[in-house]
């Protein structure tokens, strides 16, 4: 039987099938979330789970922010009321630093990763090392799950030992590699330095930090064809790339939003903005409109690969700008509140220098005006809004950088 190349169905779905289903679910998983999680039912007090029915009316609805969980998850309370999932009922609680606290539910695939794994080439009867971490974090269960659901064998390796897993490696042959790039990049030259022969390696599927080129041509040449995954110890799999390596490709379990650091307004299309994303599917975890902290933006089109969801550029930062100036933290949601303030003004971005020994802030605003009473009007609502003073600079429509960045702090590269 020919391989499919396509872990099942869902993944090339119309998008007028894969939203309706999604929304569907939505507005079960909202009913849910406000009948089982303390938190959610607070926080969703005001809202019609039957009313969102569509991607305007789910922007109108309440953040949570991944930054906030350190708040939200109290000393005695270390789940925030999050979950929904009955007492009991979980499988696993992890910790990631800040301290934050993530659950596990019961069930197969739980973190939904196979579809990553599959889309790197995992197949069933595939030995997997699987070197993220297995200790407190949930890096190292999320992989052995989905390459468990694929029918893979894992060896559990977790990080460190170099020349232990260079050992097992050698010993037991695995075919495929989970982990960061940068640690497969050290057991390739650990086994390089040693003579261990690593040649039964033929697929990695790599996250947890940039994939950088040099490591993918590194990799090419051991005969290694690695994938790059994006996941997170809160939702699981986010995106993955294909064989079409044209981006990373929307997990189907997920509703995405690219919205304006600090703010849950949704940018133009293709525009760099904060991923934030909405779980309909989990039960147990029902995450809704969730900040993840980190920048993307929607690639236009689908995969060549066949694949129909949402396409990302992968990993571009992190939405946290703030920046302290004179004393005082200067926010991006403070920006975007300058924005809506002038409508005139349709991007924004503030600059932050050192001159002659002191902190200088200057707007940079998007206009197509040129009033100078206009440029007076914000340098006014800047001083009311951040509480300091700051210069106004009107520049020609779409000429700022499209990276995402609210606030840019240049006195951390001045010569």
């Amino acid at each position: 039987m020919p391989d499919n190349p396509h872990y099942d169905d869902l993944e090339t779905r119309t998008e007028d099938a894969r939203e309706d289903a999604l929304f569907a679910a939505l507005r079960a998983q909202l009913a849910h979330a406000k009948s089982k999680s303390p938190y959610f039912r607070d926080l969703l007090a005001d809202v019609d789970p039957g009313a969102v029915t569509d991607r305007a009316v789910l922007a109108r609805l309440p953040i949570t922010r991944k930054s906030a969980l350190v708040d939200i998850q109290r000393p005695g309370n270390a789940l925030g009321g999050l979950t929904a999932a009955g007492d009991g009922a979980l499988r696993r609680i992890y910790q990631s630093p800040g301290p934050t606290y993530d659950p596990e539910g019961h069930g197969d695939d739980w973190w939904r990763t196979a579809r990553g794994l599959y889309a790197a080439g995992l197949r069933p009867g595939d030995v997997v090392h699987n070197s993220f971490s297995y200790h407190l974090t949930p890096a190292g269960a999320m992989m052995e799950a989905g390459a468990t659901a694929i029918g893979c064998a894992v060896v559990p390796a977790g990080v460190g030992n170099t020349d232990l897993q260079v050992r097992a490696m050698a010993d037991i042959r695995p075919t495929a590699y989970c982990g960061t790039p940068s640690f497969l990049k050290i057991l390739l030259d650990k086994a390089a330095e040693t003579g261990a022969d690593l040649s039964s390696l033929g697929k990695a599927g790599v996250g947890g930090e940039p994939f950088l080129p040099d490591q993918r041509t590194a990799f090419a040449a051991a005969g290694i064809d690695a994938h790059n995954l994006y996941a997170s110890a809160d939702i699981g799999l986010i995106a993955y790339e294909s064989d079409a390596r044209e981006g990373l490709i929307l997990e189907e379990g997920l509703i995405l939003e690219i919205v304006t650091p600090g703010t849950g307004d949704p940018v133009a299309p293709g525009q760099v903005g904060e991923v934030v994303l909405t779980m309909p599917f989990n039960r147990d975890y029902p995450l809704i409109r969730f900040a993840t902290g980190d920048m993307s933006a929607v690639m236009a089109g689908a995969s060549p690969c066949g694949r129909t969801n949402t396409r990302i550029k992968g990993w571009m930062g992190r939405a946290d700008q703030a920046a302290k100036v004179k004393g005082m933290f200067i926010h991006p949601r403070q920006i975007a509140d300058i924005v809506k303030r002038h409508p005139e003004i349709q991007r924004a971005r503030m600059v932050v220098t050192r001159e002659n020994g002191q902190d200088m802030m200057t707007l940079q605003c998007e206009t197509s005006a040129s009033d100078a009473d206009i440029t007076n009007a914000v340098t006014e609502t800047i001083q009311a809004t951040c509480k300091l003073k700051g210069a106004v600079k009107l520049v020609a429509v779409d000429s700022l950088p499209n990276d995402g960045k609210v606030i840019d702090d240049q006195r951390e590269t001045a010569g």
